[in-house]
């Protein structure tokens, strides 16, 4: 069976570019577009990368090209708005992003040449241990000292600790394995029932001190996940997916036989759950 083949494209990259010098003409561009600055389109650049995430989890490829293009036209916006500023242009970040990726694959591009052949095969380890050193240069070269300097505070929290802590691990500041990590985990649990314990004790909530535990508690469920070879941030995002399922299958099971969630029973409705559990 043939395959549907796309469309011929009829647009460029140059076509994009100058869709973005249109949009941004200060006598006949776009209001909105103009109104913009760097800092105003980040929540629409952070959108972009969400809604490419989802339909990649879907499974949703007839519309991955479509998010993909939407996450590039940001970086077109701000290369435009870069060159406007004359700090830089669509140019200099390709030329900064070729340059990045020869230097850190040495293992690829002999004598950082593009077309440089390297002669036998490296490992995954082997990379890994160049890649980290090769990174330990770039931070030294911007006179960042510490491991963590430059693990962007935006992340996402359970991203950030994974990554944080893999970065951690390269300096050798870490669990010799996952029973380390899931002793620890232990650990964080009782200290967070503890904190928990006090609180009700004192007949007073002691916010702070229980979000702390928790906090702890949470960041040590990522050690776990990283030990294991699982992304935190992933997995969760997995779990989210099937209890929205479950409580959606929920919903329809209370809905069809005319009664609603808010006057069903917590003991009917976690019945229902572990009915719909198995289908769901």
């Amino acid at each position: 069976m043939e395959l549907n083949k796309p469309d011929e494209p009829r647009y460029s990259m140059d076509d994009l570019l100058r869709v973005m010098q249109r949009l941004r003409d200060p006598e006949q561009g776009c209001p909105w577009d103009l109104q913009q600055d760097f800092s105003t389109i980040v929540p629409s650049t952070l959108e972009e990368a969400y809604e490419l995430v989802e339909a990649i989890e879907h499974g949703d490829f007839g519309h991955v090209a479509e998010e993909l293009g939407d996450l590039m036209f940001q970086v077109v916006f701000y290369a435009q708005m870069g060159a406007e500023r004359q700090l830089f242009d669509f140019s200099h970040i390709v030329d900064t992003l070729v340059d990045k990726l020869v230097r850190r694959h040495p293992h690829v591009f002999a004598n950082g040449d593009i077309e440089g052949v390297v002669d036998g095969a490296a490992s995954v380890a082997d990379v890994k241990q160049s890649w980290e050193a090769i990174k330990r240069e770039e931070r030294a070269a911007r006179r960042q000292t510490s491991a963590l300097d430059d693990i962007p505070l935006a992340l996402p929290g359970l991203s950030r600790a994974q990554k944080v802590q893999k970065r951690a691990a390269t300096v050798g500041f870490d669990w010799p394995d996952s029973a380390g990590a899931m002793a620890k985990v232990a650990e964080e649990l009782a200290e967070f029932s503890e904190a928990q314990a006090l609180s009700a004790d004192n007949g007073e909530v002691r916010h702070d001190a229980v979000e702390e535990e928790l906090g702890d508690l949470l960041f040590s469920c990522v050690n776990l996940a990283r030990h294991s070879g699982i992304d935190a941030e992933a997995a969760l995002r997995r779990a989210t997916a099937k209890f929205e399922r479950r409580f959606n299958a929920v919903e329809r099971c209370v809905t069809a036989r005319g009664d609603s969630m808010e006057n069903t029973s917590l003991e009917e409705l976690d019945r229902l759950w572990d009915e719909v559990k198995g289908t769901a």
